[in-house]
């Protein structure tokens, strides 16, 4: 049972405030979806959305049912049922026919039944008996935040890929205008730059940004902002797309077997390419960064004489200073907030790379965090002193496989809380659909 006293209870108020802006942050999301749309699969490698609909629920469920005293399960079925969260089908899964599924008014009911039983229980239930730190109540409520935000996030995505007309279109929100920029690179001196976090029970972080550590990185020349639509448009006049020098085996061969030949955020219509927004398709916003998977970032560097930075450059060039410090955000130490970036939930679509020019790092690069993650070049695989979460042992561990890459930074739809500077993303190299751009970076000698 999870332990509830000293520092766990005072900070459980704002936990749950938090944890219940992120619930209304996710219904809000299933609220733009026509009802009949709730059965639609806009990405083939993920589940019909109405699965996302109990997944949700089913987790905070499981991982807090066996934590907290008087819970008991009511719908063993829907528990197992929804909570694999990757493969569409399989696994002991019913197929792929949504008549095989649950009806979503059953799923709704579901999902009320488990938000009440919870609430009840993290509000008023009993302390339980004492939990080491990993199994803390702060850090338990934390995992299912921040769970739910990046659903939130992935849930965009998917919506992204849904058809204009299944879609409840919000009030607009205002476009962000910006002057043009000219690309070109910022030097970066040879330094020192910090990885990871201080296992500490004061702030969380997920298992994969233990242990802080540092590392000596020589001098580089990395991209001032992301790479824009514009300048990728110039790598495909240039036949980028055809030229197998510039792509690795593997990523070579998911280009032609799949014919992939443009980024799947683009759609050419009327002999010109558009965007795809998530409520309109608009003429492709030049200044915009792109979006596109690891391997067509890869071959992009490749074709500009550059290649992706790693994570240890990405993040020297966001977080250190001429002075050897460093700071806790590109622009210094202040926390992330409404106006000064395209991030937290405040925009559905990128803005210009040149918007929010007073949030460059110290060193001049712009645009590091929000509106797109960025891919490095580094496998995502543990630091020294790894150690999985005994709640959620699979988060990370699962996909240090080699065949994963670190993304960093945040996107339009990433929540504040995730734009700390310790945080890492994760994806495989051939997975397009996620709001992720790139930067490159030209190494220097001396």
């Amino acid at each position: 049972m999870l332990a509830m006293k000293g520092n766990a209870r005072e900070n459980r108020p704002e936990l749950l405030s938090r944890l219940a802006q992120a619930r209304i942050r996710t219904d809000r999301l299933f609220d733009l979806v026509r009802p009949d749309a709730l059965y639609e699969r806009p990405v083939a490698e993920r589940h019909r959305l109405f699965f996302y609909l109990g997944h949700l629920e089913a987790f905070d469920w499981n991982l807090f049912r066996d934590r907290l005293p008087g819970l008991k399960a009511f719908a063993p079925e829907f528990d197992r049922l929804f909570a694999f969260g990757i493969d569409p089908v399989g696994d002991g899964l019913p197929t792929d026919t949504p008549a095989d599924w649950p009806a979503v008014a059953e799923i709704r009911r579901y999902n009320q039944r488990v938000r009440e039983s919870l609430d009840a229980a993290l509000t008023h239930g009993p302390a339980g008996v004492d939990a080491p730190a990993e199994e803390s109540p702060k850090l338990i409520l934390n995992v299912a935040i921040e769970h739910r935000l990046m659903h939130a996030e992935t849930l965009a995505y998917l919506l992204n890929r849904l058809s204009t007309k299944h879609k409840l279109r919000p009030r607009d929100t205002p476009r962000t205008i910006a002057p043009e920029v000219t690309p070109g690179l910022v030097d970066i001196p040879a330094g020192v730059t910090t990885l990871g976090r201080v296992r500490d029970n004061r702030d969380f972080g997920w298992d994969n940004e233990y242990d802080e550590h540092t590392v000596d990185v020589p001098s580089f020349a990395i991209d001032r902002y992301p790479v824009s639509n514009g300048e990728y448009l110039d790598f495909m006049a240039a036949g980028g797309y055809g030229e197998r020098s510039f792509w690795s085996e593997s990523d070579w061969q998911w280009r032609t077997e799949q014919d992939i030949n443009h980024p799947a955020f683009w759609i050419r219509r009327d002999n010109r390419w558009h965007y795809r927004g998530m409520f309109d398709h608009v003429p492709l916003p030049l200044q915009w960064p792109v979006y596109v998977s690891h391997a067509e970032a890869s071959a992009y560097a490749r074709w500009a004489g550059k290649s992706l930075p790693t994570e240890a450059q990405w993040q020297r060039a966001a977080y250190g200073t001429p002075q050897g410090g460093e700071n806790a955000y590109p622009w210094g130490d202040a926390p992330p907030r409404a106006g000064i970036g395209n991030f937290d939930f405040h925009g559905w679509d990128p803005v210009p790379v040149g918007a929010f020019p007073e949030t460059r790092s110290a060193f001049g690069v712009a645009g590091l965090l929000g509106n797109g993650w960025e891919w490095t070049s580094t496998p995502f695989a543990p630091f020294t002193g790894f150690r999985p979460y005994p709640c959620y042992p699979g988060y990370s561990a699962n996909f240090f496989d080699g065949r994963h890459y670190v993304l960093k930074g945040g996107s339009a739809r990433t929540a504040a809380c995730m734009l700390r500077r310790s945080f890492r993303n994760w994806f495989q190299p051939h997975y397009p659909y996620v709001y992720a751009g790139f930067r490159g970076v030209c190494e220097q000698a001396g």
